[in-house]
């Protein structure tokens, strides 16, 4: 099984139950497809180091994924650039 580590940032202006939604539907993507999340890490909001889609702060999340194949990856990713939800993500393969 190939190790994930997909970091994303949610924008700051969504009341606690459309972040709460937005969190559980990315984290369930990430859940199927062959794939399981190992870990979620919630580090909060915090202050961008530059301005992205004009917001300074925006919701961290990090979650470890184990997949057999890339395609809940590559769903994610797909999501993920046309969700108006998170302005930036990072996937990046983990070795062991």
């Amino acid at each position: 099984m190939k190790k994930y580590e997909v970091m994303y940032i949610v924008r700051p202006n969504l009341s606690e139950d459309e972040l709460s939604a937005v969190v559980k539907k990315f984290n369930d993507l990430l859940a199927t497809k062959d794939s399981k999340v190992v870990n979620v890490t919630e580090m909060g909001q915090r202050e961008l180091a530059y301005e992205i889609q004009k917001y300074r702060s925006g919701y961290y999340y990090v979650v470890d994924v184990e997949a057999n194949d890339d395609k809940a990856i590559k769903e994610f990713d797909r999501l993920a650039l046309i969700s108006g939800d998170i302005i930036r993500h990072l996937i990046t393969t983990k070795e062991d």
